[in-house]
């Protein structure tokens, strides 16, 4: 089990560095806005797969799986809630705070939730990990639903670690630009573009 925890840390670790929605979305909020927010992010986008790992240790992802009504109506909910995320941006100031320290723990919280949302509502992740997660079960070792759960602690630990690294590494980038004048107006529409891309993958079959 030892072996196979290890070849499956390293192959979430690359997952977790390939660019992809999740870890450009804590990129981009991290450097528009500090490290705090592009943690609070990680930590609600983590929390979420604890919801999509319980769904495939209790087979519940089959279900999902093939009823295409079910999944598609996941997936529009889905999409019109970036799709509102990004008009709210669009209709906001482009003037960015770096590394606001009086930052209160409602906003901070209130990027939490939209993390966890977010995860939540994208049922990829739950495909996802129902492809991955049962290639490194075991027959010969504990339960499936127990190896399941082991899997996704450890697949949720490394992804928090890379993306917490992201954050702090892109906060500390923040400072060296946070006086360009383009840069505020500039990361309100990768913001934008972020979340209708991220919406457009869901709905892509």
């Amino acid at each position: 089990m030892l072996e196979t925890l290890i070849s499956f840390s390293i192959a979430t670790l690359i997952l977790a560095l390939s660019p992809g929605p999740d870890n450009i979305f804590v990129l981009t909020q991290s450097v528009a806005r500090g490290s705090k927010y592009g943690i609070a992010i990680a930590s609600g986008l983590i929390t979420g797969c604890i919801v999509h790992t319980s769904i495939v240790a209790l087979g519940f992802a089959v279900i999902i799986r093939d009823n295409d009504w079910l999944l598609y109506s996941i997936k529009i909910t889905g999409a019109v809630y970036l799709l509102y995320l990004a008009y709210n941006i669009f209709k906001s100031d482009s003037s960015i705070k770096f590394g606001d320290s009086k930052v209160s723990s409602k906003s901070l919280f209130k990027l939490y939730k939209i993390g966890i949302t977010m995860n939540l509502l994208n049922p990829k992740v739950t495909l996802f990990f129902l492809a991955l997660l049962p290639q490194f079960v075991n027959a010969n070792s504990y339960p499936d639903w127990v190896q399941i759960y082991m899997l996704g602690g450890v697949f949720m630990l490394v992804s928090l670690m890379t993306f917490y690294t992201i954050a702090l590494l892109a906060g500390k980038a923040a400072s060296f630009i946070k006086s360009s004048r383009w840069f505020a107006p500039a990361m309100k529409w990768v913001q934008i573009v972020v979340f209708i891309g991220i919406a457009v993958a869901i709905l892509i079959p």
